[in-house]
């Protein structure tokens, strides 16, 4: 039946273009006399995916009503609730005149976020204008839809749609819905959902879609919302993304989106997934006296920050054993109230650890808003995240996979390298970016170096036997597995497994803003005059490191033995360049940055705000 209305939906669509190019006034007269027959009553917004375009007024004199949500927002030390609007198109959205056709791209292309597609989705933010309407996510979805038939070569792939609790996060869904089945693909709505389980969604017998989404905007704040794409490939690439909003704005020109009743399917696919990780545990842990449920005797505390892991407590844990008593922030609130769903974010870990210590638990389990990220607090209530965690994971892979290579980002501490040096690993330090550490560990299993983690500081983390996948949850239940193995074999804690790891003395990073329009050259400029400035041999005790996949990394001899380093590199996308800086010596970042600040005050060429670093 979708098939059906697809077809005649591009049918008719064809017939208005045909009719445009030949005689526009007839063809905007008979769109006219369509729209007036459509009941003044409907809504933007339904389970049945009606989507009406404001932006289509010039064509259509039928408005659609935008829906209302519900926000939390800090006031005075409490939380007070307005109601604001999901635009019906966005603030940004203009005339499908050709001479804006140019603009329209650049909008489009502005919303690519590297691997996936990032926007504002609600009002109610000073100085941030929505750029992620319904409507824009409707072409955006017929951009994919377009990439998806020809990925897998079918006029009418299947497609599931996740989203995290974001308050806009129906709205977008009933729009993608009703893109997707515009372009002849079959849509399966799977509800509340993470990251990790839209992508099993195309691998899981018995489901395996040809498509996914994600709605997500991870941890950003309530306005904001997303796209992440899967296959059973994996995740989409950043050429993949480019290609799918170009031809969303190229569709977005064709006019815009008529009245269409495409109801989806919904599917409970959490289940399977949470039963999948289940039987990891089980067979991992493979314990002697609880085969069926294995985390019998442990304590674990799960903080799902609001976002969509507050399944893992009932789903996985108590299935097996485990208590969860002193869980919390379990329910899904697109508000966030209690902290950010980040395992960076230094609230979040610290509520995490009080959770912990206050309920005596062995372990605690802080997950990201869609759940593609997490960390750990050990029961003595040390917060295990970024380099820690990294250690952590590494160690537990290098006991399966001895002297495997480990891919992480370019920031993570020197302490990281020296750790799996001393267990027999070879150390990868590469780019920022998930997507771009994942692939590399993908390229080097192709030219057979055995890679089997690929890890960055935010928590990112993805292992070759769960389909380089980075995975939350997954990454929980392998230290589940650890915990609990070490204890049947009595004793040991997850500390333990990083002996030999230490956090550094100091840490800082600096954001400084590229002052032109044309931030990609000039900040190339920068980091070829910081090239310079560490090859003049000014600074003696600086020495370029000598692997730099991103900007350039330095490292600094702090003496007896100790050194510290700096990376200056360019952000991709915003016009930035970050320093990081790590010190071996309590305050020792200061010296680094004095010297960084002295160059340039001096180079007085560069179109650069320093001010960060005075």
């Amino acid at each position: 039946e979708q098939t059906r209305k697809a077809e005649d939906l591009t049918k008719m669509t064809s017939t208005c273009t045909s009719m445009l190019k030949c005689n526009p006034s007839g063809a905007l007269q008979a769109t006219r006399s369509r729209c007036s027959a459509a009941p003044t009553s409907a809504k933007q917004h339904t389970r049945s995916s009606k989507f009406l375009s404001s932006r289509s007024s010039a064509l259509c004199p039928f408005q659609a009503k935008p829906q209302v949500v519900s926000i939390c927002t800090p006031s005075g030390g409490r939380h007070r609730r307005k109601q604001v609007q999901v635009a019906a198109s966005s603030s940004e959205a203009v005339s499908s005149a050709p001479e804006d056709h140019e603009k329209v791209i650049k909008q489009y292309k502005r919303l690519q976020n590297g691997s996936d597609v990032r926007g504002v989705a609600l009002e109610g933010v000073e100085g941030e204008p929505v750029t992620l309407s319904p409507e824009t996510a409707y072409f955006v979805a017929c951009g994919f839809a377009e990439w998806l038939k020809k990925k897998v070569n079918s006029k009418s792939p299947r497609v599931s749609i996740g989203r995290d609790p974001r308050l806009s996060g129906e709205a977008t869904r009933d729009a993608i819905i009703a893109g997707l089945v515009s372009r002849g693909c079959v849509a399966e709505d799977i509800g509340l959902a993470t990251t990790p389980a839209c992508f099993m969604s195309c691998v899981s017998k018995g489901f395996e879609y040809d498509g996914s989404i994600m709605i997500t905007a991870s941890h950003l704040p309530w306005n904001r919302n997303g796209m992440k794409y899967f296959t059973a490939s994996g995740g989409l690439k950043k050429p993949d993304i480019a290609d799918i909003v170009a031809t969303a704005a190229d569709l977005s020109q064709t006019g815009p989106p008529v009245e269409l009743s495409a109801e989806a399917p919904k599917t409970d696919y959490m289940p399977e997934y949470a039963a999948h990780l289940r039987d990891i545990i089980i067979k991992g842990i493979n314990h002697p006296d609880h085969p069926e449920k294995p985390l019998t005797g442990l304590h674990v505390v799960v903080d799902a920050g609001n976002g969509s892991g507050g399944f893992f407590p009932s789903m996985v844990l108590e299935p097996l054993g485990a208590d969860t008593s002193g869980s919390q922030f379990l329910d899904p609130d697109g508000n966030f109230p209690n902290h950010i769903p980040n395992p960076e974010n230094q609230q979040a870990m610290d509520m995490a650890t009080e959770a912990v210590l206050q309920n005596n638990a062995d372990l605690g389990i802080v997950f990201d808003t869609d759940v593609d990220r997490s960390a750990v607090v050990d029961s003595s209530g040390t917060a295990i995240n970024s380099n820690r965690l990294i250690c952590l994971l590494s160690a537990i892979v290098l006991n399966d996979h001895p002297g495997t290579t480990i891919v992480t980002d370019s920031v993570t501490s020197d302490g990281v390298a020296d750790f799996i040096a001393a267990r027999g690993g070879k150390h990868l330090r590469f780019k920022r970016g998930y997507q771009n550490i994942i692939t590399k560990g993908v390229e080097l299993n192709a030219d057979g170096e055995e890679t089997h983690l690929m890890i960055e500081t935010s928590g990112h983390g993805a292992i070759k036997a769960n389909y380089f996948l980075d995975d939350g949850a997954y990454l929980a239940v392998k230290i589940l597995i650890s915990l609990m193995k070490a204890r049947l074999e009595g004793g040991g804690s997850l500390s333990s497994l990083m002996d030999g790891y230490e956090d550094a003395a100091d840490n800082a990073e600096y954001r400084l803003t590229l002052t032109v329009d044309e931030f990609q050259s000039e900040g190339a400029r920068v980091l070829q005059g910081f090239k310079e400035l560490v090859d003049s041999k000014v600074h003696t005790d600086w020495t370029m490191a000598e692997s730099n996949y991103e900007g350039w990394r330095v490292s600094v001899d702090e003496g007896d033995g100790n050194r510290g380093w700096v990376l200056m590199r360019q952000s991709l996308h915003d016009p930035l360049i970050v320093v990081n800086i790590e010190s071996s010596q309590p305050d020792g970042c200061a010296d680094i940055k004095q010297k960084l600040l002295s160059w340039l005050e001096y180079s007085t060429n560069y179109n650069v705000d320093y001010s960060k670093l005075m």
